[in-house]
């Protein structure tokens, strides 16, 4: 089995160091979704880290075990594709343009129902909450923008793979499988106000990574003085793969000559699919290339 990627696995450690960390809070009297969690941008709590730390607060044992499990599943396959330094990013930025989503929509929400025109609201059972208080009501928690920007970049890495979702008895192309997620968060957007659930932000995670994918399909990495982490990798590949000093004797030597040209052509031929991953992506790979690859 190979070893988890370093950012899956740190992701997954500081996801439930900061969730058990929430409980130890408590007990100190120190509530952590309030400090860290996204507040609506005119609430008095709102401060501007917690577009970053609201990530990786989550609001109860089955919201971070669905996330950390998708994380698991699928982010590590991802990072595989992407790299390491560039699945970082990416998950960040999913995560942040979610937030920005949910205050968009948080805005909108306030906007429509005038809210400004009011000083108090009333919760229900003749409690009545200032506009103050109730807006610091409007806290976002949980990774589950970033994690909605994953399940994207596996169904466009891997749109023809095929899933099994519970309860569903057939299997599911990731393609469809997204679409369909995309779609149910949409309606949910507009139809169950009242659940709790930020499917806004669940979007936005989508649509920023949705952009970042394209962005990076029609522009190449930019090289820089300092060798990148994938030149760095080719390169050790490519010192692994040169031939050892030998001692040739006899009507060996031609025998050995042709075997080193056939390695050099081999190794040729693995550098320019290795370079092709890297401008065009897995999926822009032919059958061929990618058994190449695998071997």
């Amino acid at each position: 089995m190979n070893k988890m990627p370093p950012v899956t696995k740190n992701l997954l450690i500081i996801n439930f160091l900061m969730f058990f960390g929430s409980f130890v809070a408590k007990r100190y009297g120190i509530d952590l979704d309030d400090v860290l969690g996204l507040h609506f941008f005119l609430a008095s709590h709102f401060r501007l880290h917690q577009f970053f730390t609201y990530m990786f607060m989550h609001a109860g044992v089955e919201h971070i075990l669905l996330n950390m499990f998708a994380l698991w599943m699928f982010g590590r396959i991802i990072e595989q594709v992407m790299g390491s330094k560039r699945f970082l990013t990416y998950y960040i930025i999913c995560g942040l343009g979610a937030g920005l989503t949910q205050e968009c929509a948080q805005y909108v929400n306030y906007l429509v129902e005038g809210l400004g025109a009011y000083e108090g609201v009333n919760v229900g059972g003749g409690t009545i909450l200032s506009m103050s208080e109730y807006l610091n009501l409007w806290n976002t928690v949980g990774a589950s923008g970033a994690i909605y920007g994953i399940l994207l970049a596996f169904g466009m890495t891997f749109p023809e793979e095929k899933m099994f979702i519970i309860p569903v008895p057939v299997p599911i192309k990731a393609k469809w499988f997204v679409l369909g997620y995309a779609v149910i968060e949409l309606l949910s957007a507009f139809s169950n106000k009242g659940d709790h659930v930020a499917h806004m932000a669940h979007l936005g995670g989508m649509l920023f990574g949705f952009a970042m994918i394209m962005y990076w399909r029609r522009r190449p990495m930019i090289s820089s003085s300092r060798p990148s982490l994938w030149q760095r990798i080719k390169t050790w590949w490519q010192e692994r793969q040169k031939p050892k000093m030998d001692i040739h004797i006899g009507g060996k030597h031609g025998d050995d000559l042709n075997w080193n040209y056939e390695k050099q052509q081999r190794q040729a031929e693995v550098d320019r699919i290795l370079d092709k991953l890297k401008k065009v992506g897995y999926e822009n790979l032919t059958e061929e290339e990618k058994k190449k690859l695998f071997k």
